[in-house]
């Protein structure tokens, strides 16, 4: 299980966006979609998430005199689990919820630069909906959800595909 600190850092964050979609990537392909982080510190971070099990190593070749390594993201090392959240102090809940508006944000203005934009053509939609459900209804929901994401990960650019960030939020509301 990694820790707060280690999952919460801004660039290592980033790092991990980066392997949501399921696919592995090297540390050079790392710094192909994250051209601004610095090449030391780049491996320097990749290097503290494959330490601490975040990424894990798919395969090793050598290239010219180095080891180059794939890495793919290790689910059950990334997640904070239900144990880990119950321990969290309220302070711990609102950096870790920060970090990850701050990721929508930083994804959804990275979409605006790009020219042009057409968000309804591009099916952006940000909404919310209010339901009235037991625990066990929201349990079941969580799962329905899981698995329809699940079930599409890894799945080969191309095709007409684009990559899409999907994101969920759920909470209790007054």
């Amino acid at each position: 299980m990694a820790t707060l600190d280690l999952l919460l850092h801004p660039v290592r964050l980033r790092i991990l966006r980066t392997f949501l979609d399921g696919h592995p990537a090297t540390t050079a392909e790392l710094r192909e979609r994250l051209p601004d982080i610095p090449h030391a510190t780049m491996y320097r971070h990749v290097a503290a998430l494959a330490s601490a099990g975040v990424l894990e190593v798919l395969d090793e070749k050598r290239v010219r005199g180095t080891v180059e390594r794939r890495y793919r993201l290790s689910w059950q090392h990334a997640e904070i689990g239900p144990a880990d959240r119950a321990a969290m102090t309220a302070e711990d809940h609102r950096k870790t919820f920060t970090a990850f508006v701050g990721g929508l944000l930083a994804d959804f203005d990275q979409y605006l630069t790009h020219d042009p934009t057409d968000p309804t053509a591009d099916g952006v939609t940000y909404q919310q909906a209010a339901l009235w459900l037991t625990d066990a209804e929201m349990a079941e929901l969580s799962t329905a959800i899981r698995e329809a994401v699940t079930a599409r990960l890894g799945r080969d650019p191309g095709q007409g595909r684009t990559r899409r960030m999907v994101s969920l939020v759920t909470m209790p509301a007054e």
